[in-house]
């Protein structure tokens, strides 16, 4: 029996270098949305939805149905468009149950109360480990990936698997790992497990950064040619040189902008802080928690 082949159609954001997916199962016309971007301005710490709006054109010009919206892990990059999805489109906001140790670690940064997150889960459905599950007559399940965060998954449907920001492109190499409950060593296992892939499996990605030698933003590549060629973690390659090229490379790297905003609505599925008072949501912002 041949291995199922979805269709797949990317949504690429240039302000944040983040690609969307809306995977479907053709025969049944169900889809699902991965990693979805909600636009935000900093300055002016405002909204706005023209990301999400192209991906429902295409959703609804095909006459498709959403079975689930997709986090392969709470991003620190970009917000989530899936509460704004999820109301156009229905469809589950779903993840790592993994999520709780995120939200216990940034609940304590933020200085947030835990027990919201424990009485009011705000994501519709949390995977257990390598659970299988179903993208219309489509066969899907997720391998855990952690490293980049604790929480992440990539997802596999049939010949394709989505892998968030464990892996880059082969020649910009693989995820930073120096997030609160990061680690070097867990991501070079967790791209060994995809690398028992096969070989031909289709490999979607959540950024591209367009290195210097290239011309064009790419967001698809295969396991043969991340093991063969991939800069940071290639076949022959040793988890202690791994682990030493990698925190050596994060100790240079500077906080991604959008990360104080992005996490604290990202872990809790999209959804804003509860208006106050005046009917405005808040942000809150840890002073001079992250020392530069």
């Amino acid at each position: 029996m041949s291995q199922q082949q979805p269709n797949v159609q990317e949504f690429f954001d240039l302000e944040t270098n983040t690609f969307s997916y809306v995977v479907t199962d053709i025969q049944t016309q169900k889809c699902a949305i991965i990693d979805s971007v909600l636009d935000y301005d900093v300055a002016s710490a405002t909204t706005s939805t023209d990301q999400a709006d192209k991906i429902i054109a295409y959703i609804r010009q095909n006459s498709l149905s959403v079975a689930w919206i997709l986090e392969t892990h709470v991003h620190a990059d970009h917000l989530t468009a899936s509460q704004y999805l999820k109301k156009q489109l229905g469809g589950k906001i779903a993840m790592s149950r993994k999520i709780a140790i995120v939200q216990e670690t940034f609940s304590q940064i933020y200085n947030l109360d835990m027990k919201y997150f424990n009485l009011h889960q705000s994501f519709d459905y949390l995977f257990e480990d390598n659970e299988h599950f179903k993208i219309g007559d489509l066969d899907a399940y997720n391998i855990p990936t952690p490293g980049h965060t604790p929480a992440c998954l990539s997802y596999v449907v049939g010949d394709a698997v989505f892998v968030g920001d464990t892996l880059f492109m082969p020649d910009y190499g693989t995820a930073r790992c120096d997030f609160p409950k990061g680690s070097a060593s867990i991501l070079f296992d967790s791209v060994q497990r995809l690398y028992n892939l096969p070989d031909t499996t289709r490999m979607f990605l959540c950024h591209d950064y367009l290195p210097s030698t290239r011309d064009d933003y790419v967001c698809e590549t295969d396991i043969y040619t991340q093991k063969s060629c991939n800069i940071h973690i290639h076949e022959g390659m040793s988890k202690l040189e791994f682990v030493e090229m990698r925190q050596a490379r994060d100790a240079t790297l500077t906080m991604p902008k959008l990360i104080l905003p992005a996490i604290q609505i990202n872990m809790d599925a999209g959804k804003f802080p509860e208006p106050e008072s005046n009917g405005q949501s808040y942000l809150k912002l840890p002073l001079n928690y992250f020392k530069a």
